[in-house]
C-alpha cells in the first residue's frame, strides 16, 4: 500500500532523554524524495541546532511522539523558530513490528506526517482543534 503525500517537506522526531533523532522528508521538485536523517543532543544548544536546521528546512509539518516530559523542551525550541510541531501520541503511530531503532521511528513520523495522518494531542494558547 503507498500513501498520498499531502505535505512535500515534512520533519519527524523521535525525542528521547539524551538524544534526539530527526528524518526530514523533502519531495524534490521532480518528484523525487530526499531523506535527511540527523541526531541532536538535549542540552539548550543542541536544541537551537534542531530548531533552526527545521527552521531551514522551510517544512509544512514537523511531528514528534508525546514521550513522557521530553517533548517539552524540544517543543519550545522549535516555537521560538516558529514551528508549531504536533505533538501526537506514541500509541497512535507505533511502527509495524521489525527492526526498531530511532531512525526508524524518526522516519516513520515523518512518513505519517508526509500523508497527513499524524493527529495532533497539545495545542498550544490560541489553537483550537
Amino acid at each position: 500500500m503507498e500513501l498520498i503525500a499531502l505535505y512535500k517537506r515534512v520533519v519527524g522526531l523521535d525525542v528521547h532523554q539524551a538524544q534526539i533523532t530527526a528524518c526530514a522528508l523533502i519531495e524534490e521538485a521532480d518528484g523525487s524524495t530526499r531523506i535527511e536523517p540527523r541526531q541532536f543532543g538535549t542540552f539548550k544548544c543542541d536544541r537551537r541546532e534542531l530548531a533552526y536546521w527545521v527552521a531551514g528546512l522551510h517544512p509544512d509539518e514537523v511531528v514528534m511522539e508525546s514521550t513522557g516530559i521530553d517533548w517539552k523542551s524540544p517543543f519550545s525550541a522549535l516555537e521560538i523558530v516558529v514551528i508549531r510541531a504536533k505533538v501526537v501520541n506514541a500509541r497512535h503511530v507505533k511502527n509495524v513490528p521489525g527492526r526498531k531503532t530511532d531512525v526508524s521511528d524518526a522516519r516513520w513520523l515523518a512518513t505519517l506526517a508526509h500523508a497527513g495522518l499524524a493527529r495532533r494531542i497539545v495545542y498550544t494558547a490560541g489553537e483550537t482543534t
